[in-house]
């Protein structure tokens, strides 16, 4: 059932990208005749931004990072803060950033890097950008551009993508995770729900929050990104619960008797097993695409109960979807709906999913729910329009809303970086009120 499951979700993806066409990210446009990774990387000697003389080949043995950029730019400017954010996380692991700047002024290039704290090496020839002996050697053709040098010397990533750079860096200094998890067995409302405890380091008379994850349509509680959400709670001494809804995974239940009515009562069994536990203080939600529509209206439900809520690309357009009559491509007559729909393989949505989402009151429930609330959405986000998201942040006055460019609908392009959004969210909403 669990290979089942997986083998739909990614012909879940391949049917939406089949629907508004491929995807194509920016360094198919910009990056062309950008230096090619595996290629020794070009030693270069400049002048930094306080007069000192700078040699790439110095820094041989380490991982270096060439931010490519001028004060000028306004992409560069957008792009500052990720930059920063980045050197001030993966310094502390050796890596070395060296901003290689097409300024010609250098009072203009010294306010910026003042004005956004970028607090490492900047070096520039002090010429025009096209006339610049680095952008010829480097193929740097467009700014923002960044070149990940590797410690024997060759380029291991070049790209215009600030994000793919953080992934890379991110996968680079990962550290093995030990994790502590129980697997428990919990009453649903179509059956038994298979669920995973994953607590932090505590002695039998300590207590902490719990953050309960909710997935999406047709996918399950098994995944990179819910994998590293709870990795990060625990080691803040948060713990999680993560479960198939029925119908999915490793739960009982059928596919086609699953509605998001009935997902939002397994999700309330579960608070309320996890309630029952003396070692739990607090209860959060996080939910990704239907699992954050869920978690949205249970939260609504059980408003004074929640001490945190995070969505995550947020499903909120599968209403519209029932009402227009389709469901990933899949044409039916929302009026007059057939028995089921058939998805994929053996795979078919219920009657009921579509009667039920047809006057579904999702923002209307989840309006109710006044704590802290987080969104997170991708602007790339073919299967639900980031507006979506959006429109929950608008309704919950003080929420925060995270809108990753170009970020598709499981944050493929970066899952380490929505998901720390996620986690850092709820380690600051959580341990706070302890």
């Amino acid at each position: 059932m669990k290979k089942l499951l997986l083998f739909a979700l990614m012909l879940t993806t391949v049917a939406a990208r089949a629907q508004f066409g491929p995807v194509a990210d920016d360094d198919t446009k910009y990056a062309t005749e950008l230096i090619k990774p595996g290629t020794v990387a070009p030693d270069f000697k400049m002048k930094t931004i306080d007069g000192k003389t700078f040699r790439l080949s110095k820094m041989k043995g380490k991982t270096v990072v060439l931010d490519f950029w001028a004060s000028w730019c306004p992409d560069c400017r957008k792009d500052a803060p990720e930059v920063v954010r980045m050197y001030k996380k993966f310094s502390s692991a050796g890596v070395e950033f060296v901003g290689v700047s097409m300024d010609t002024d250098v009072e203009k290039w010294r306010a910026a890097t003042e004005q956004y704290g970028m607090g490492y090496t900047h070096v520039s020839e002090l010429k025009k950008f096209k006339e610049t002996d680095i952008s010829k050697s480097y193929g740097v053709k467009w700014i923002p551009s960044m070149v990940v040098i590797a410690p024997d010397g060759k380029v291991a990533l070049s790209t215009v993508l600030s994000y793919k750079v953080d992934k890379y860096l991110r996968e680079l200094t990962a550290k093995p995770v030990t994790r502590q998890t129980e697997q428990v067995t919990i009453d649903g409302d179509h059956g038994k729900l298979a669920a995973v405890i994953q607590k932090p380091v505590m002695n039998a008379a300590q207590q902490c929050p719990v953050v309960v994850l909710c997935h999406g349509f047709g996918g399950s509680k098994e995944g990179q990104m819910f994998d590293l959400i709870c990795d990060s709670l625990a080691a803040h001494g948060i713990a999680s619960v993560r479960f198939d809804f029925n119908g999915h995974g490793k739960s009982e239940g059928k596919f086609e008797e699953m509605t998001v009515p009935n997902e939002i009562e397994d999700a309330k069994h579960v608070i309320e097993y996890v309630r029952d536990q003396r070692w739990v203080s607090s209860v959060a939600l996080l939910g990704h695409s239907q699992g954050g529509v869920v978690a949205s209206m249970t939260a609504g439900e059980l408003a004074d109960d929640m001490k945190a809520v995070v969505l995550m690309a947020p499903a909120a357009v599968l209403r519209d979807d029932a009402i227009r009559g389709s469901t990933f491509g899949k044409q039916y007559n929302p009026l007059d709906p057939p028995e089921f729909v058939e998805l994929w393989g053996t795979q078919r949505l219920g009657a009921n999913y579509i009667r039920t989402a047809f006057r579904l009151p999702i923002y209307e429930t989840a309006a109710r729910y006044k704590g802290p609330a987080c969104i997170i959405h991708g602007t790339g986000d073919r299967v639900v329009p980031y507006t979506y998201g959006l429109r929950y942040h608008q309704q919950w006055p003080g929420s925060e809303y995270y809108e990753l460019e170009a970020y598709d609908h499981g944050f493929m392009q970066n899952v380490y970086r929505a998901s720390e959004l996620a986690s850092d969210f709820l380690i600051r909403k959580l341990k706070n009120e302890e």
